[in-house]
């Protein structure tokens, strides 16, 4: 663009140009207003404006910046509404961005209060704040701040947990039933299928893969029992744990969750009412009954699964049958079912603390859930390992 090029809008009053810019050299432009300049004859000419004036200034050397000067001529202005105003000081501040200088002429006095609400102008256009980069020691620490917190808070609520449960022994009659009814049905009945079929599979893939090994050295007669002693003391019990944990702690997790964004878990307190009675109880109860009893039917429908895969392998089932009463015994199977009642009261009580632990947001629920199934695995692994040194130790 040469120093003479001058840009007007189609948008004009009475033949006169709202707006027009005018290059006079490298280093000096400007911008002249008239007439009624508002969003209707704005609309044609800012985004052209604009871009003559990002092409002059990237046209100008970086050191000679501070002497460019724009020149906003409004003497001829006749009316200005709020567009004229934001268009007024987005060119300001596309010319103190870089450092140039900008002049502003003509602007009648009674449109100065209105350009003074907005002033500094910088305000208007704040720097992105770059946050520092952590370092390692601090980012060590503050992992090891909320591991620590989040420890404290599990501690706190087992123990309100725990003199709740006994409360609700004493005051039976005092339980939320209904709830626990609900949640019940929810986390047993519902989970039925899922367990069903995760735990066929288990069945038939834990046989097949031991058969594989085992069909070596002659030793197939031997994958029945295995399988039903791994199933019945480890497999059936971890898998409906980790299935309800995915299932039921999540739920949990969303419904505390959402009463907890809503506030009905403050208007509880409020009105002098105990959440974890109210809400966790019912719900811990629920899973102490169900994990066992889905346990048990997991354990059962892999054991089947296991009896026809070995039909493949010519193992009758009576020979199957024969194999796993000598292999499992009735402490074998109790020691799974203890098992699973503690893996019941970990994942429903998990899932209740993240649910009562949810912040705001609309995320808030979402996030809970999230937490609720994960730290329902970590505490499922850490009982399970409890679990495998007591059983090293005492042999039940």
């Amino acid at each position: 663009m040469s120093v003479s090029d001058t840009i007007s809008p189609a948008s004009t009053v009475a033949g006169i140009p709202v707006a027009a810019w005018t290059q006079t050299d490298a280093r000096h432009a400007k911008i002249t207003l008239s007439g009624d300049v508002d969003i209707y004859s704005l609309g044609g000419i800012w985004t052209q404006i604009q871009d003559a004036q990002n092409a002059w200034l990237a046209k100008i050397a970086a050191n000679d910046l501070k002497s460019a000067t724009l020149t906003f001529d409004a003497a001829q202005v006749t009316s200005m509404d709020g567009a004229a105003i934001a268009f007024l000081i987005s060119t300001q501040e596309a010319q103190e961005k870089v450092g140039a200088q900008f002049d502003l002429q003509g602007l009648q006095p009674r449109y100065q209060p209105l350009l003074k609400e907005f002033q500094p102008i910088s305000n208007l256009f704040p720097v992105p704040a770059i946050k520092p980069r952590r370092s390692f020691v601090v980012s060590t620490g503050m992992a090891v701040q909320n591991l620590l917190g989040d420890a404290k808070g599990l501690i706190a609520f087992l123990g309100h947990l725990s003199a709740d449960l006994v409360w609700s022994v004493r005051n039976i009659r005092q339980v939320r039933w209904g709830d626990f009814v609900n949640a019940a049905v929810e986390a047993g009945i519902a989970a039925l299928p899922i367990v069903g079929l995760v735990s066929f599979l288990i069945g038939v893939i834990l046989s097949f893969q031991a058969a594989i090994g085992m069909k070596q050295f002659g030793a197939v007669s031997f994958v029945g029992p295995l399988a039903a002693l791994g199933i019945v003391r480890e497999m059936g019990p971890l898998i409906t744990a980790i299935l309800l944990a995915g299932r039921s702690s999540a739920a949990f997790a969303a419904e505390i969750g959402t009463m907890t964004v809503n506030s009905e878990v403050d208007a509880l307190v409020t009105g002098g009412l105990s959440p974890i009675r109210f809400l966790v109880v019912p719900r811990v109860l629920a899973g102490v009954l169900v994990a066992p009893i889905l346990t048990l039917y997991a354990d059962i429908v892999s054991i089947i699964a296991s009896m026809f895969t070995m039909l493949i392998y010519g193992i009758p089932f009576i020979n199957f049958y024969n194999g796993m009463l000598s292999a499992v015994d009735v402490e074998d199977i109790i020691s799974g079912l203890v098992k699973a009642t503690m893996f019941g009261v970990v994942v429903s009580a998990m899932g209740c603390l993240r649910g009562m632990q949810t912040g705001t947001g609309a995320a808030a629920v979402g996030i809970s859930a999230t937490r609720a199934v994960v730290s329902s695995i970590v505490m499922i692994v850490l009982v399970d390992g409890i679990f495998a040194v007591i059983s090293y130790k005492t042999g039940f």
